[in-house]
């Protein structure tokens, strides 16, 4: 081989090789300065955009206070609220973990997305507005705020803001709660009580009747059951909510990825938790067709022959079975 050959050779080859460097260097570059808040591939979660990114502009102030009102919420809107008396001194993010952003901590990732949508509780397409004052009169045990109004407007810009790049249509993997597996029994308040009792009595009292801060405002950790808690026409009334909740989240410091209850135990302090007294509302128009109600929703009547407490404490695959097969059957 000549020289001549040799050094053209090389050339070419430190030409390939500086070629692949640029291109993994843009590769890198494209990964680290990706937009947060992107749908996620499926080994990971969707990732929240973070707050230093909310714009220095009037859009930004509003994003920002929806957020306060997220996190506090009692602050503004709590029997002692510094604009109104709305609510029972509960906050957003006592269902909606830090502000609405942990992953499977019952986030907005998939809000924006997704609505306006049809809901079977309500029977008809639902908008982010209902979907706000449905909170605020179930899990807040209160009354709607104006639609119109400047803080239902601020909560609006902050949702959207938290999913603004969530392509509409898609719920990121993440999102809401994560369904438990159903138990081959039904729930067991009993042994619910132990676990609370070993594993939750700490923050929310034995009692369950939260901790309030020192300004008497605001809780500290919210009541889980009585007059200031969420009342019977709430979400995590549901057991599957509620265990999925825990399962992922409490106690303090629990994530996904490090879970400190088990399926088993999430599902039985779900069900002592669910036994205690706490305000009783009935929402008349819930459910309008009685066969799309969930396998656990916990009040009849029922399309199906099943008794109301199985609804309520499970074991709920047999009726999840008969739904099925009766849906197969209308569809053949």
């Amino acid at each position: 081989m000549s020289r001549r050959t040799f050094l053209l050779m090389l050339f070419a080859v430190l030409a390939a090789l500086s070629i692949v460097e640029l291109v993994i260097r843009r590769q890198r570059v494209k990964e680290t300065t990706r937009p947060l808040g992107q749908i996620a591939p499926q080994d990971s979660v969707w990732i929240a955009p973070d707050t230093s990114r909310i714009p220095v502009s009037e859009e930004g102030s509003l994003v920002r206070y929806g957020r306060m009102l997220i996190s506090n919420t009692a602050y503004y809107l709590g029997p002692r609220g510094k604009v109104a008396h709305i609510s029972n001194g509960m906050n957003c993010q006592n269902c909606h973990l830090d502000a609405g952003t942990k992953p499977f901590g019952n986030n907005y990732g998939g809000v924006f997305s997704t609505y306006p949508k049809f809901r079977e509780r309500r029977g008809a397409v639902e908008t982010i507005v209902q979907r706000i004052n449905d909170c605020f009169q179930r899990s807040l045990g209160g009354s709607e705020l104006d639609s119109t109004g400047h803080e239902m407007q601020a909560i609006l810009a902050y949702i959207k803001w938290v999913g603004y790049n969530v392509s509409r249509g898609k719920k990121p993997y993440g999102s809401g709660i994560w369904q438990p597996q159903y138990l081959d029994r039904a729930a067991d308040s009993a042994r619910g009580e132990v676990v609370y009792a070993n594993k939750c009595s700490k923050c929310h009292g034995p009692e369950g009747r939260g901790l309030m801060n020192p300004d008497s405002t605001t809780y500290l950790y919210p009541p889980l059951w009585g007059d200031n808690s969420y009342n019977s026409g709430a979400g995590l009334f549901r057991l599957s909510r509620f265990a999925g909740y825990v399962r992922d989240n409490m106690p303090l410091g629990a994530s996904y990825k490090n879970r400190q209850l088990s399926e088993e135990e999430a599902w039985d302090v779900a069900a002592y938790v669910n036994s205690k007294p706490r305000p009783r509302k009935t929402f008349r128009h819930d459910w309008p067709n009685i066969a799309l109600k969930p396998v656990d929703h916990p009040f009849g009547p029922y399309s199906d022959s099943f008794p109301e407490l199985q609804h309520r404490l499970g074991p709920f695959m047999p009726i999840q079975l008969v739904r099925e097969a009766s849906l197969k059957k209308k569809s053949s």
